[in-house]
């Protein structure tokens, strides 16, 4: 019988932990998102080729800001460098239909899935917990939907996308190295809220 590899996630186990968290600071790992690395000329063809193959209108090119099409969005990382995140295609067809679309401008496109896991923090108190370990202002006047930022929450580099404009659903991309640190931090943070003063 031949050995065969089984997918697991980087919080395999983490669910039940999940669960005992308060609804008002609830997180969730939503695994195996597919994640494309993009880099091509933001103002060249490659660039109009990459948007028309993802469903979007134009690739962002402001910093911290992100395009939407359904199940895929697009994260401004750089100048030339996007992070593309995909619910419904699979990594290799996403990263081959991106390839197709810049290779001949001078781009490229590389899977990056395994690099990072994804996490839901929803509540009303999402942004209290996140903010014990971030220095972003994420006020929602400022830190609304369309946004997203590179920074550090507690000891992890995180990507943080806010899902809406109230402050209370927050998605994560963390390393998956740093994944368990990060899933530990946030059921710390969330604990205060709890309990019942």
């Amino acid at each position: 019988m031949a050995d065969s590899l089984t997918r697991q996630s980087p919080l395999e186990g983490f669910a039940p932990r999940f669960a005992q968290m308060p609804e008002s600071a609830a997180a969730q790992e939503e695994p195996f998102v597919t994640m494309v690395d993009l880099w091509v000329d933001a103002s060249g063809p490659g660039a109009a080729a990459a948007a028309r193959t993802l469903g979007v209108s134009a690739l962002p090119t402001t910093a911290s800001t992100t395009a939407t099409a359904p199940d895929t969005t697009v994260i401004w990382f750089g100048p030339d460098e996007w992070l593309v995140t995909s619910t419904a295609q699979a990594p290799e067809e996403l990263e081959s239909r991106l390839r197709d679309a810049v290779v001949e401008h001078g781009g490229a496109a590389v899977d990056v899935s395994a690099q990072r896991t994804t996490v839901r923090m929803r509540g009303a108190h999402a942004r209290d917990v996140i903010a014990k370990g971030c220095s972003v202002d994420l006020h929602p006047r400022v830190f609304t939907s369309g946004t997203a930022v590179q920074t550090m929450l507690g000891q992890a580099a995180v990507v943080l996308m806010p899902l809406g404009d109230n402050g209370s659903d927050y998605r994560i991309l963390v390393r998956s190295s740093f994944a368990r640190y990060l899933a530990e931090w946030l059921i710390d943070g969330a604990e205060e809220f709890g309990v019942d003063w």
